[in-house]
């Protein structure tokens, strides 16, 4: 090896890029285990300490300090024992095993409930002990309990919501007459005459929900270590399971089917139970409005820079703006969307086009269409800078031949070194759909809410509403992880939120790459 020739340097950067890759893959390899971890139906374990007292729970954790080692145990039964997890020293132990009548009751409010089940009360008000009829009969009741749970819930959402929607705009419809002067006429009266209709249709809707939930009755007891036997309501139940008594292939469907829960479900308990659904509607759809907004203006205003301005000391320093702009903390464009798109445009419209509604905002107030331009405004130089780099690298000769065949400047810039351009502005694109997704602060508040009450998509006119808020997979992170009042217990949920985020930064990206090879070579071959 001759020395002085550059070998050093190589595997300087050879080492430098191998820590990179370790690093990403550490992260990923972390949120994989931790992530995908958290919908394993874990064993439960019966532990018999010392002094005679027992308890039953999954073991989540395990460390060793200066008395030795110790388990952590997701013991359930926060409504019992005021919280989920306990550690225990494994000196303590006197004895431990896995009973295969352990019980996990998945439940709507207060978590996980451990115990052995031991009689249930049914719908018609029978009583089932037998414990060769229990488990058939608990799982018959819970069907039966999820169909009426899963109608009441389609009547509040789209029946109801439908009308009240409706009423609002009728409500609206009525105070912009009285803004026009108009109290008494046709118009009015039948106004009236279908907010009357709208209430009666409501009545008939509220009868249907008494009814069904007079038939969401029955119970199910559990026998809980160290506190007795508990009745749990069969209706605050989501789910109930045996894990001790899975065999690996229904772990594994088990595993599949939580997995599709969390992609497709509406969140519980705070964010911290359930799926994510709304959260990542609300991503894809952000991220998605924020590349139609932030391509024409970036493409333009590069195009004008390097194709159509003076050369001079004016357009540098306007690069210089632009690169400058990229290091300003998101925080800040945040705020600028606050006071000019919220306060000022959207103040504006509400003025304008909706002054019946006034006091409350309907532009003026944070919405998906203000998140998606601020994203638009912070992610914008990352396009500039790309489109710029792509529109040096065309050839002058092409531009040349172009001209000197009688196109005039702009059909050269359209037929000519628009479509050469086309994969450095998926480039672009690529780097700000990345940053866009992964954006929290400046979505806190611009638009983004812990809890939606309903997605921006629907399907009443104009199906696509800009002006309501959504949820985010990143604010999720940030609020499950970090204003959860329970954190440990939230603590999964974290890592798989982490994890999806990950996967939809992929897939975004990798979906903008392969339309960027696409015409790679559909120019490249039109080229030949």
């Amino acid at each position: 090896m001759r020395r002085g020739g550059g070998e050093g340097l190589i595997w300087l950067t050879g080492g430098a890029l191998a820590v990179c890759l370790l690093l990403v893959l550490g992260l990923v390899a972390l949120l994989m285990v931790h992530g995908l971890g958290f919908f394993w139906p874990r064993a439960l374990v019966r532990i018999e300490l010392r002094d005679g007292s027992r308890v039953l729970g999954a073991i989540t954790a395990t460390e060793t300090g200066p008395s030795g080692r110790r388990l952590q145990l997701r013991q359930g039964n926060r409504d019992v024992y005021g919280n989920d997890f306990r550690w225990i020293d494994e000196s303590a132990i006197a004895r431990r095993d896995t009973p295969r009548d352990a019980v996990v009751l998945e439940r709507c409010e207060w978590g996980p409930m451990y115990g052995y089940l031991r009689g249930l009360t049914a719908s018609d008000g029978r009583r089932v002990e037998k414990p060769e009829l229990l488990w058939t009969t608990l799982h018959e009741e819970l069907a039966r309990t999820e169909r009426i749970s899963r109608e009441i819930r389609r009547l509040e959402r789209d029946e109801v919501g439908a009308i009240n929607r409706e009423e609002e705009r009728l409500r609206l419809s009525l105070r912009r007459l009285e803004l026009d002067g108009v109290r008494e006429g046709s118009a009015v009266e039948s106004l009236r005459a279908r907010q009357a209709e709208a209430r009666k249709r409501f009545e008939e809707i509220a009868g249907r929900l008494r009814e069904l939930r007079g038939r969401l009755g029955g119970a199910v007891r559990l026998d809980v270590e160290g506190a007795g036997e508990r009745e749990v309501p069969l209706s605050a139940v989501v789910e109930a399971y045996r894990p001790n008594s899975m065999g690996v292939f229904r772990k594994v469907a088990f595993y599949m089917g939580r997995v599709w829960e969390f992609l497709s479900e509406e969140p519980r308990e705070a964010n911290t139970e359930g799926g994510i659904f709304p959260a990542l509607f609300g991503t894809v759809l952000m991220v998605l409005l924020m590349s139609l907004f932030v391509s024409p203006l970036g493409v333009l205003a590069a195009l004008y820079l390097r194709e159509y301005a003076r050369q001079g000391v004016l357009v540098s320093a306007v690069r210089i703006a632009v690169n400058n702009l990229a290091g300003v903390p998101s925080i800040v464009f945040g705020v600028f969307g606050v006071g000019f798109f919220i306060y000022t445009v959207g103040g504006t419209i509400d003025r304008l086009f909706y002054p019946e509604a006034l006091p409350a905002p309907t532009f003026g107030t944070g919405g998906l269409l203000w998140a998606s331009l601020t994203l638009a405004l912070l992610t914008v130089p990352v396009v500039i800078v790309a489109t710029e780099e792509g529109l040096a690298a065309i050839p002058r000769g092409l531009r040349e031949a172009s001209l000197a065949l009688g196109a005039t400047k702009f059909e050269t810039t359209w037929r000519v070194v628009l479509p050469s351009l086309l994969p450095s502005i998926l480039t672009g694109l690529i780097l700000a759909m990345a940053r866009a997704a992964g954006e929290v602060a400046p979505l806190m508040i611009t638009g983004v809410v812990k809890l939606a009450p309903s997605l921006p998509v629907d399907g009443t006119p104009p199906y696509l509403h800009l002006e309501r808020k959504f949820m985010h997979l990143g604010f999720h992170i940030y609020d499950v992880g970090f204003q959860s009042p329970n954190v440990e217990a939230a603590r999964p949920m974290v890592f798989a939120t982490a994890l999806l985020l990950l996967l939809v930064v992929v897939i975004l990206n990798l979906t903008a790459v392969l339309v960027r090879q696409k015409l790679r070579r559909r120019l490249s071959s039109a080229s030949l």
